[in-house]
């Protein structure tokens, strides 16, 4: 893999991270949860050599279908930020304050970072994940870390306990330091595409989410910036040859999400300021708006389309996902355009209601319409 100067991203097929978790993974992490692993009904060892086949296999399989860039799955994390919470010194999990919800008006609960104490990277939180994905590998193997601001907008102001920390600047200059330490190992090991889930920036582009922001005493332009500087702190010490990509996301859990709106008021700001080689944006519902904010990415940079849906089995059609890839080419050039799903399929163990089958189809479709669209 190489950088291209034009900002290009480095695949025309790629996909965000997250995969559907074999059942025997399930299970194991099932059990994990009912206090089972702890008592040695499942040991460490054991649970590590389910984690380690069922990464071997979803490896081979995105091989055997064409992609040119894999990830593990996530198959070690309970949800695509829980880990980092676990390894890093500080954090806790309490109650998030925004509801998920689905198309017809349901509402799920969730949980969301907390820091009781200082923020300390105490232990690797990815590393061992890109380690033995390197090995499993003989494509370009990418890691996916939650984006910073995930540590802190899920409670707005509440984030943490004031006695550890009084003021916002602490914490973000400790939560960046955790970040930047992280990317540096990862570095060193060899990873070479890095990507930051990005969550808060996007779901601040959702005009009924601002209000609950600013309700609560907070600024959301003020945050959007923010959360752009702590992208670019954590990944400042990355050299030239590591690509970085940032995945805007409107929340993924059992198919449901947490925000509407489109790009435009955030756009010109972000997509300028980032320091990012390209950008993975969702694009498979009207929920997101339409491509014109694309007119604001710098030409140093590209934009990954996430036009193929991991939240229903529907599979979209070849010349579907051709006529919208030109859309979206009268407002940047095609060819800093490449294609994705939206998100994951499973940013939890749960995962999203498709079956392994239906991912599979939907990986190897978008390995198809990269080469009709891109050739």
């Amino acid at each position: 893999m190489s950088i291209r100067p034009d900002g290009r991203p480095p695949f025309r097929a790629d996909h965000i991270g997250s995969l559907l978790r074999p059942p025997a993974l399930r299970q194991a992490f099932k059990e994990l949860a009912f206090k089972q692993h702890a008592a040695k009904e499942i040991g460490d060892a054991e649970f590590a050599r389910i984690q380690d086949q069922c990464v071997r296999d979803v490896v081979r399989m995105q091989q055997e279908i064409g992609l040119e860039v894999v990830t593990d799955g996530e198959f070690r994390r309970g949800s695509y930020w829980g880990r980092f919470v676990e390894r890093t010194q500080g954090l806790e999990v309490r109650g998030a304050l925004l509801k998920f919800r689905d198309d017809h008006g349901h509402e799920v609960d969730f949980t969301a970072p907390y820091a009781t104490a200082p923020l300390r990277r105490t232990q690797p939180l990815a590393l061992d994940e890109f380690v033995f994905l390197r090995d499993a590998t003989n494509v370009t193997a990418k890691v996916t870390l939650p984006a910073p601001s995930t540590m802190h907008f899920l409670r707005f102001a509440d984030f943490a306990d004031h006695r550890a920390y009084a003021d916002a600047d602490r914490f973000f200059a400790d939560l960046v330091a955790v970040f930047a330490q992280e990317i540096a190992d990862l570095v060193r090991a060899g990873c070479r595409y890095l990507q930051l889930d990005e969550i808060a920036i996007a779901l601040l582009c959702d005009p009924a989410i601002r209000d609950r922001v600013a309700g609560a005493g907070g600024d959301p332009d003020a945050l959007v910036n923010r959360y752009i500087d702590l992208i670019n702190g954590a990944v400042a010490g990355c050299p030239p040859d590591v690509v970085v990509g940032i995945h805007m996301c409107r929340g993924n859990f059992k198919g449901r999400y947490l925000a509407d709106g489109g790009y435009e008021s955030v756009a010109e700001r972000f997509f300028a300021r980032t320091n990012a080689n390209h950008f993975l944006l969702e694009y498979d519902t009207p929920r997101a708006g339409d491509f014109a904010p694309l007119r604001f990415v710098p030409k140093g940079k590209g934009v990954v389309l996430g036009l193929v849906s991991s939240k229903t089995p529907v599979l979209e059609d070849i010349d579907g996902l051709k006529r919208r890839a030109e859309e979206a080419g009268r407002h940047i050039e095609l060819d800093r355009l490449a294609i994705s799903p939206q998100c994951g399929f499973a940013s939890s163990v749960a995962g999203n209601p498709l079956s392994e089958a239906d991912q599979r189809a939907k990986l190897a479709r978008i390995v198809e319409a990269a080469r009709a669209i891109w050739g």
